[in-house]
């Protein structure tokens, strides 16, 4: 098993360096682990470029809700990028569910997976404090997950401005 964990900012250039690392990892497999849920066009577009831009040699599983039951899923030679941690938590907090069962879950099948695993995450802890609860709650609950898959991780870089800085490994 190996985990590299990616952070970054919006359109920072995360999912390329992941696609590309994740291409130097291959020996089998590529799987794109999607998070994002089609809920409007914007999103429904947005979804259709990232598929036609990654091509035909990857799989994607769509995992809106249960992201530790497709890790779960991965088999030895496996490589998967998965595509995002944040909106897989917004999901989760739309939701109602109890936060930190569910990261610790994740966590979990993260560290136990015998695939190759490329993780993305937006890093949002950078700004202002957030002027509503639930804003401040979603900043909160990001940051407290980012630190439990980073320590679960071999390897963590931050992208900015396309350029990965290695945090660890």
């Amino acid at each position: 098993m190996s985990l590299t964990f990616i952070l970054g900012g919006a359109r920072s250039g995360k999912t390329a360096h992941a696609l590309a690392r994740a291409r130097q990892l291959s020996q089998g497999r590529l799987i794109m682990i999607a998070t994002a849920q089609a809920l409007d066009a914007e999103m429904t577009e947005r979804i259709a470029r990232h598929q036609a831009e990654r091509g035909d040699a990857w799989t994607t599983i769509e995992a809106p809700l249960d992201l530790a039951g497709a890790v779960r899923g991965l088999a030895p030679g496996d490589v998967a990028v998965v595509d995002c941690l944040t909106l897989w938590l917004t999901n989760q907090m739309m939701a109602e569910a109890q936060i930190a069962p569910v990261v610790a879950d994740l966590v979990e099948a993260l560290a136990q997976s015998p695939a190759a695993l490329v993780v993305i995450s937006n890093e949002v802890g950078q700004g202002i404090v957030p002027d509503n609860a639930l804003a401040r709650r979603f900043r909160d609950e990001a940051g407290w997950m980012h630190q439990k898959v980073a320590a679960a991780a071999g390897r963590v870089e931050v992208i900015w401005a396309g350029l990965p800085l290695r945090l660890k490994g």
